[in-house]
Formats: structure tokens, sequence, C-alpha cells
């Protein structure tokens, strides 16, 4: 089993906080998710997470003009620059202070932070492709000025066209004007007359306006004018016009516009100079949409339940990119057709459980909102979420087909819901009403067991009735944990009575053997092989269990594995802490060969079944806004008070909305992202194997991580030479046509842009003597490229002709290592087996007009009988046309 498993992709969170970018092309979307940023590709329909991580959540974005390079910025002021085509981070940078304001200019040289009251502009970071010597700079960060006149925090800054000035609003009731380098007769100017903060400033896009909007609705238009006030030049040009002084002219205000929207006020707000669009968000969860100068109200729309915290608009002025953080929705709104481009919204409470659909291409997460998500797992959206449940849903199951999803939850319900239709179609309930923790699905489908935390039996319901078949008594304590056996003879049950007892429920004894631990059983997991059992305790113990003897066979002691991490309420050190030493969830490996097991810590821990040693940790997160992510806390953040991260501090804000209170008291579960919650805990509530093996994904606090094998890094060469560059490699394919060769280049170099030009040169006359000849340490790689390539690309008959001629002339290779390509082929039947289903539907959708075009005759224009010998010929210039010649006759296919 392989152990190289590297983060690939975050699912189940699609915002957090912070501000959105559009690239420049404005067809991907960047969003902060917590430490990360997600990467949504809106015409191609997929998402990806950058792999690099910050300490603490992001705040700020900022993306250079050319759309190469990114900049971070956590809370706490430190930044991480990234090459974002290659997603590689260059530079770490701090800035010591919280920044509030990031943008780069138009020119793409400079970029300007608002950090605190003051204004920071600083160079970019040049990279090897804009450089002449194509090297990055020993110090990559070189402050350009430091500009300083606000009196409170600066919470936006705009560029102006030529990157000469730029914008600044803040919370003193004020916009600035200000200059990167010192202009012969300007002055930096002060913009007042609001009567509160400012939200956002802009230049038109001739940049003789600008647009200053402020929390309260107001929209100022500034215009360059004459000072009325100023007394009369009397100095007059040849045409007799009067000279204006230059010390007379200044930015007055124009125009005043308000967007009455009652009392909400404007979260955030932004203008699209090249349309003249103004959109702004407000606090009642309206956006609404102005064409400007004439300030014409476009359309108003309620989108969200709560505030709207950030909003952009793309660069041809088509889309808009709403946020918000306590909902954790993002959605992408076109206006002109008034549709949704996006639509997207995270578990708003803590994930429970997870389950991977059995062709490994979903998965299902459960969450204490009481909302089942359906994520793909190829595009990273959310396809569907079902509501019907009214209180946490904390368990979910497949039937063995795949397309049957059953649930339980603590509203007292089973249910069952089809996955083709999207709908719940059966509802199971016992005679009391119990609040059902865990449940387990026959292989067949054709039983469902559940157990409670209030009663200590098991309900078993038949899925075709819906009724309640039996109930097993037996444990003393509440049911924690149940699996049926994949071959569906039993179903174990696990308890807080210290005991795990297999029950043979489809005899007439319905007899149960009881297995006694040492502590409250928390999880129980199944050998795929059925021979096998998994139990995780609360004493941080392993052990495994032969089913058939009912008897211990070896057991793991994870306490040291799995402890780390202290909350930021602990008073003893990790090492000591109890809360985080044991295991609440494990799950079986697709070959039985290990074991996953997380808990209430910040790791994830991979066990060999047959070696009983521990083959990898994984961390979850190093994010320091969750608390239980650091091994040692600091001593300058405890107070008298406590801990300085809960003390309440809101009544101290400096805009009343902000200071007013309106959260309730409540838990301190991880994954909720309401205002409530200061610093969630770090855990790991569920983890799953894809069925094919390749992948492992666990519901987290951050969200639902992937982890995988197949993140193919953009250069990993293997039995790599002088010779061998994808110059040599072309030139071999091209100039030599040595197919053989030029694939194994290809593979050498490790290069998938390569590998798919040389594949896809390769004639299809010439496959089957390429593929026979290829050495066996190619064939893994060659099969699972040709995989992927049978699920992307066009060409379904090319891509089927080396499926044949791999099997073909390497069918024995393949079934005597079946192990190590079982994942290859799955996705191979998977890919051939979709081929057939759309073939089919075509050809069953034009089966008539197939049948009309077969059945009409063959026209030929020349004057002689015909091509082909025996068929009727209507000739152009013949006028006499043999219609009685018995050997003539029409010719058609059955």
């Amino acid at each position: 089993m392989k152990t190289e498993f590297k983060f690939s992709n975050l699912l189940g969170t699609v915002y957090s906080q912070g501000n959105l970018l559009f690239s420049p092309d404005g067809t991907c979307l960047l969003s902060p998710v917590g430490n990360r940023v997600t990467v949504f590709d809106l015409v191609n329909n997929k998402s990806h997470t950058l792999p690099f991580a910050h300490r603490k959540n992001i705040s700020r974005l900022g993306l250079n003009p050319r759309g190469n390079l990114l900049l971070s910025v956590d809370e706490d002021g430190h930044a991480i620059l990234t090459n974002l085509p290659r997603r590689i981070a260059l530079h770490h940078f701090s800035f010591k202070s919280p920044v509030s304001a990031l943008e780069f200019a138009p020119s793409g040289r400079h970029f300007a932070v608002g950090v605190g009251r003051h204004i920071e502009v600083w160079h970019t970071p040049s990279t090897p492709d804009s450089n002449s010597s194509g090297e990055l700079e020993f110090a990559p960060f070189v402050r350009h000025r430091v500009y300083t006149g606000h009196y409170d925090t600066v919470q936006n800054i705009k560029w102006s066209s030529d990157s000469r000035f730029f914008l600044s609003s803040a919370k003193d009731l004020t916009a600035r004007i200000w200059s990167l380098d010192p202009e012969v007769g300007f002055q930096p100017t002060t913009l007042a007359g609001h009567r509160e903060t400012v939200c956002g400033a802009w230049f038109s896009k001739d940049q003789e306006i600008i647009y200053t909007i402020s929390k309260d609705g107001a929209v100022f238009q500034w215009e360059y004018m004459r000072n009325p006030n100023a007394p009369e030049s009397e100095a007059v040009d040849e045409d007799g016009n009067e000279i204006i002084d230059a010390n007379s002219m200044q930015w007055r205000i124009a125009q005043r516009h308000y967007f009455m929207q009652n009392n909400a006020k404007v979260n955030c707000v932004e203008y699209h100079p090249e349309s003249n669009l103004l959109v702004a968000g407000f606090s009642n969860g309206v956006f609404g949409l102005y064409e400007m100068p004439d300030f014409n109200m476009i359309h108003t729309l309620s989108i969200s339940q709560n505030d709207i915290d950030f909003v952009t608009i793309n660069k041809t002025g088509e889309w808009l990119a709403f946020g918000a953080s306590k909902l954790g929705q993002l959605l992408v709104w076109e206006w002109q057709s008034e549709s949704y481009i996006l639509k997207q919204q995270g578990h708003f409470d803590s994930m429970n459980d997870l389950v991977y659909s059995p062709d490994g291409q979903k998965v299902i997460t459960t969450a204490d909102d009481g909302k089942i998500k359906v994520w793909d797992v190829n595009t990273g959206f959310c396809i569907v979420t079902f509501t019907e449940h009214t209180s946490g849903v904390t368990a979910c199951e497949f039937s063995k087909r795949g397309n049957v999803l059953f649930t339980s939850s603590l509203d007292g319900s089973i249910r069952a819901w089809d996955l083709i239709r999207y709908r719940n179609f059966r509802t199971f309930t016992a005679p009391t009403r119990l609040s059902f923790s865990c449940l387990a699905v026959d292989p067949s489908g054709e039983v469902v067991c559940a157990g409670s935390m209030d009663s200590f039996d098991i309900h078993i319901w038949s899925v075709q009735t819906g009724q309640l078949l039996d109930q097993l008594s037996g444990h003393e304590g509440p049911v924690s944990s149940l699996a049926f056996a994949p071959n569906g003879g039993v179903v174990v049950s696990g308890s807080w009575d210290h005991t795990v007892r297999i029950w043979s429920v489809f005899n007439r004894t319905q007899t149960s053997e009881p297995l006694q631990l040492q502590a409250d059983v928390l999880d129980v997991a199944f050998r795929p092989d059925s021979l096998q059992l998994a139990v995780s305790t609360l004493d941080g113990q392993l052990t495994f269990w032969s089913v058939s003897e009912a008897e211990q066979q070896a057991g793991v002691d994870g306490r040291r594995d799995v402890s780390g991490g202290r909350k930021i309420t602990d008073r003893r050190t990790a090492a000591n802490a109890a809360g985080n030493k044991s295991f609440n969830t494990i799950k079986y490996s697709a070959d039985g060969s290990c074991v996953l097991a997380g808990g209430n810590s910040k790791y994830i821990c991979l066990y060999s079944v047959s070696s009983l040693v521990l083959l990898k940790r994984f961390t979850v997160s190093v994010n320091l806004s969750l608390s239980g992510t650091q091994e040692f806390l600091n001593s300058k953040l405890m107070t008298e008070a406590g801990p300085l991260g809960l003390i309440d501090d809101q009544g101290e804000a400096s805009d009343l909305e902000d200071r007013i209170d309106r959260s309730m008291p409540g838990s301190t579960r991880g994954g909720d992202t309401a205002s409530r919650k200061k610093n969630p805990e770090v855990r790991v509530t569920g983890v799953a194997f894809s069925p094919t093996g390749r992948s492992f994904c666990a519901a987290s606090t951050e969200g639902l991580l992937i982890y995988s094998l197949d993140t193919t890094p953009l250069f990993d060469p293997f039995d790599l030479d002088i010779s061998v560059t994808p110059a040599s490699t072309l030139h071999v394919l091209n100039k030599e046509k040595d197919y053989l060769k030029a694939l194994v280049m290809a593979f050498r170099l490790n290069e998938a842009p390569l590998i798919r030009q040389v594949y896809q040169g390769i004639p299809h006359s010439n496959i089957a003597l390429t593929v026979a000849e290829l050495p066996a340490v190619y064939i893994p790689r060659l099969i699972r490229f040709v995989a992927l390539q049978t699920e992307e690309s066009p060409h379904l008959e090319f891509c089927l002709l080396w499926i044949k001629a791999i099997l073909d002339c390497h069918g024995q290779w393949v079934s005597d290592n079946r192990g190590s390509v079982e994942a290859e082929m799955r996705t191979v039947s998977r890919a051939v087996g979709r081929i057939r289903d759309e073939l089919r539907k075509l050809a069953d959708e034009n089966v008539y007009a197939l049948d009309y075009l077969l059945s009409q005759p063959v026209v030929s224009s020349g004057g002689d009988k015909g091509a082909l010998e025996g068929q009727k010929v209507i000739g152009d210039g013949d006028e006499d046309m043999e219609e009685d010649d018995d050997d003539a006759e029409w010719i058609g296919l059955d």
C-alpha cells in the first residue's frame, strides 16, 4: 500500500472571509477558505485548492494584472507570494500588522496595502519570465513609499487606469487621493463630507469623476471644478476667455445619491469603470445594481439571509461574485441573463460523517445543520443538498449498488434517498422517539439497522416495506457504532458498555457473541474480506478481532500517535490531555492492508494491519485560528481573565453595528462559522478510503479534505538521462518515426502535455506494435494515462484501440499484477461503460434517421451503369433509363 498521499483538494467549504478575485480573463474565481485558497473554474466547472496553507485565516488576496502572481495575506499580516499557474509558493513575507486593503496597480509594477492607518506601496517582485536575468531577486519585497494622513483604518484602495494615482478610503469618514510619485502641481487631496465609514472610492474610466460610497448608503460624485468662492481672475487668453488659476480648482461634490435600503447598511461595494456599473451589497442580504453616472437602478435581488460580505465584478462586467461568510455562501450572478453561474454553500455546522459512493465519483457528507450534501470528487462542487431532516444528521451509508443512500438523524428518523431521482422515498421510525446515532445497511440493500444513545436496543427495518422487523437487546449501554459484514452474514455493534457484539440477524436464533474490551467502544470497522474486525476504544487502543473465532488477534496502542495539539482553554500540556487520545472513526483500506484512524486531534494516522506499525501521520491543519493546532501555548496570551483569544472585545468596536451583540452563547463545536465562535476546535469526525484506494477523504473542522496519490507534479522525471528532452522526444516522434522510443522518452520525462502529444501522434495502425514492444515497467503508467484519456478525450475509437492493444498484448501481466493496477482498470471499465452508454443512447435517438438514410437509393452522376455491380444507376446524360433491367436492383443495408 502506498503512503505518499498528498493534499489534493478541499471540499465542503467555499468561502470563509476576505475578498474574492476574478482572474484577468474572468473565467476563474479565487476564494479564501480558511487558511487556504480555492480556485473555481467557472467555464470548465471545476475547482481546486492551492497546496500551500497559511498559519491563520486569510484576510486579503491580490492578483497582478497578468494573473500569474497571487499575494495572500492572513489575519496577522503574514503574506505568501504564489506562482498561480504552477501552484508554487515563491516567497513568505510579513507586513508586521494586519492588512485591511490590498490592490495591484494596473501596470503590475507596484501594489498598495493598507496597514492600519498607513498605506504602503511596494514594488512587485519579478518572476523569471519578466526580468532579463531570469532569476528571482535576493530581496523580492522592496518598499516604494509610505503614505500617512488617515486617522483610522484604511478600508479600500483603488488605482487609476494609468497607475499614477490611487484612492484610499478609511473609517475616518474620508477618502484621499495620492500620487505614486511626486507630480508637478499635485497635492494629496482629502474628500470629506460623508457621515459614516467610507466603503470605497473609484475613478471613472476617463478619470474625470470620482465616486465615493459610505456605509449609510450615500453615493457622492466628485468632479474637478472651480471653487465658487474663489475670486474671479481678470487675466484672459487670446480668445478672450478667462484664464482659471489652478489654485482655484478643486474636487467638489457634483451630485449626491442614496441607496434607500431602509435600515440596511452598505457592507460592500464595487464599481466597474468600463461599463459604468455600480453594485452594492447590504446587511440584509440584498444587492443592488446601478448604472452610473445617472444612478439608474437596473435591479435589486435578495440572495442571502445574512450580510453580504464581499462583491466583485469580472473584467468584462458580465459576472458579479458575492461572498457571505456567516452561511459560507459563494454566488456568481450574470446580471444580463439574470441567472446563476455558480451557487455553492458549505455546511453551516460541523460535519459528522462521510461516505464514498461505490463508483468513487461522489462523496456524501452529513452535518449538525441537518443537511446532506453530495459532492462531485472530480469538479469539487456540491451537486445536490437534502434538507428533509429536522435535526443533526449523524451517519450515512450506501447500499452496495450505489443508487440508494441511508442516513440517520437526531430527529428520530432513518431516511432512504434515491440518488437517481434525488428524492426521499422511504422513512423509518421507531415505536418510541429516539435520537439515532449510527446505522448499518445490509450489502443486499434489503435490511437497515440503527442504534441510539437513548435506547440500548438495535432496531432493524425492511427497506422494501418500511416495517420494523426486530429489536436486538443485549447491550447495557448506548450503542455507538454498527457495521454489517461485507458478505452480509453478520452485523457488529459497539457500545459504551465495553463490549462488541456479533449478531446473526438472519438466523432463527438471532444470537449474539459478546467481545469484552477495556473501555467504551467508539467505532468498529470490517475488513473487506469479512474475516477481521477493527475496534477503537476510548482508552486509545486499536484492537483486531477474528470474526469466526471471536478472539483478539492483535492490538495497537495509538494514544501517543493521535495525541497532539493543545486547546486554547487547556490548563495542562498536550501530552497529558486526555480528550484527544482516542480514535473516533476508523476505516479499512480497499485491499484491507491498512487502517485509517482519526479523532479529536490534528492528526490522522495510517496503520499497517500486518506489521501493526504507524505508516504515516497526516496533519489535518496548521491553522492557528483553530484551537488545538499548537503543541505549546504562548504564555503571553494568557491573562488573569483567561486566554486572550476568548476575551470578548466586541463592545470595543468602532462601528455601532459591530458593537451590537446579536449572537447566541453557544457550543464550541468545530465547523460552525457563526459569530458566536471565537476558536473552533480542530477535529476529525469521519474518514473514508475511495473504492479505488488511490485517495481518502477526512471530514474535519476546516471542511472535507481529500488526500490523493494522483496529485501529479509538474515535473517528476523517471529514469532520466541528459539526452531525454522534450525537443529530442518530438524529433524522434516526428522525424525518425520511432514511436516506441518516443513513448518511452515521454514517460521518462513524465510531463502530461508531452505524453499526450506523443500518444496522439502515434498512427492507429502502429498502436498494436508499439504496445507489444513496450517494456513491462511502463505498462502501469500507460494504463493509467490511457484510462484518463478515455474519460477526457473525444477520440473514442482511438482510445479503445489502445485499450484493446494493451489487453491483447499484456493481458496476462495485468491479471498477474491486478493489485497494482486495480484503480486504473476500474477507471478503464468506467470509461468504456460510459462510451457504450453514450453510443447506445446516440443510436437509439437516431435509429429512424439511420433507417431512412440507409433505405435511400445510391445516386451516381456517371452515364454508365454504375461503379458497383448490380446497383441501379440514374445517369445525368442517359435519357434512356433502364427501368426493367432484371440484373439492376436497389442496394440497401439491413
